[in-house]
């Protein structure tokens, strides 16, 4: 996450697709691999990015999860001065003619660390939520993923893809830093948005606290909602984090500091510090909600 920065006062194999569905007719219900299963396959998506030498081979992985899964990407270039970027942008499933929901999460990390929280964690849930809405299409939206380049650079690579000014989404969802806790962190412009309400139903369904509202740290949705396309974001924290990270982006000190602003941006950003468990809820969570969203589409 590109402003979940540490105040200067702290220290400074063939992978089994995780989900299966059965169609039944004529309701078409799913059914998912168990909990478990899910973590698995996120936890050790998040390792492979971790483990990664460098920001290319962590794209290089994405891209050869999504073939694996039958979702092709593409490459989308970019320079800003004298950066050079790449980001990969797959189709998911639905029709040419519907709406588009775009998914997404900033692959890249910093040098400090492995990135596994930053955004290692927010990369394999949004490949996870790719694989459960191409095996099981929306009713009302198109899908497609991507994942952004040079996010800790100044969001550029999100900034970019708005810039071209192609294929302007519904909404557009990232993903940023969801590693542990109890508490799904939801940026929305709009409280009372119905993806909000479906959120909040969605959290307290699958055992997760929900904190929703305008306050939160810089990520790539705000390249959207730069450019007046909707767009939200969504963090896995622990409850009690969310106002004192809060404090600290608004200029305020906190003691303790939170877990989050120890960990990113630091040689503490590693595998040890995710949770899959929790993360496996907090996906079920975000799908729930955005099949909810999606059916009171009209």
């Amino acid at each position: 996450m590109h402003a979940f920065r540490r105040p200067a006062s702290l220290a400074v194999a063939t992978l089994a697709l995780a989900l299966t569905f059965t169609v039944a007719a004529p309701a078409r219900e799913r059914t998912r691999a168990p909990v478990e299963d899910t973590a698995a396959t996120w936890r050790a998506d998040v390792v492979r990015m971790a483990d990664a030498d460098d920001n290319a081979a962590r794209r290089a992985y994405l891209r050869q999860r999504l073939a694996a899964a039958g979702m092709a990407p593409t490459t989308q270039t970019f320079a800003h001065e004298s950066r050079a970027g790449e980001n990969l942008i797959a189709d998911v499933s639905g029709a040419a003619g519907r709406p588009l929901l775009l998914i997404g999460a900033h692959s890249d990390r910093v040098d400090a660390g492995r990135g596994a929280t930053d955004n290692a964690s927010g990369s394999a849930v949004a490949l996870a939520l790719a694989e459960r809405f191409h095996r099981a299409p929306l009713q009302h939206h198109r899908v497609k993923v991507a994942f952004w380049d040079l996010e800790e650079r100044g969001l550029l690579g999100a900034a970019a893809h708005v810039a071209k000014g192609e294929d302007k989404p519904a909404l557009y969802v990232n993903f940023d830093v969801f590693g542990w806790g109890d508490s799904l962190w939801m940026m929305s412009p709009d409280a009372d948005a119905p993806l909000v309400a479906a959120s909040r139903t969605a959290a307290k369904a699958h055992g997760l606290e929900i904190s929703a509202g305008k306050q939160y740290p810089p990520s790539d949705h705000l390249a959207f909602l730069k450019a007046q396309w909707p767009a939200v974001s969504y963090s896995l924290v622990g409850k009690d984090e969310i106002p004192r990270i809060i404090a600290l982006i608004s200029g305020k000190g906190t003691d303790p500091a939170p877990r989050v602003m120890k960990v990113i941006h630091s040689p503490d950003d590693t595998i040890e510090q995710i949770d899959a468990a929790a993360a496996a809820k907090g996906i079920d969570a975000v799908e729930a909600a955005l099949r909810a969203w999606d059916a009171e589409a009209r």
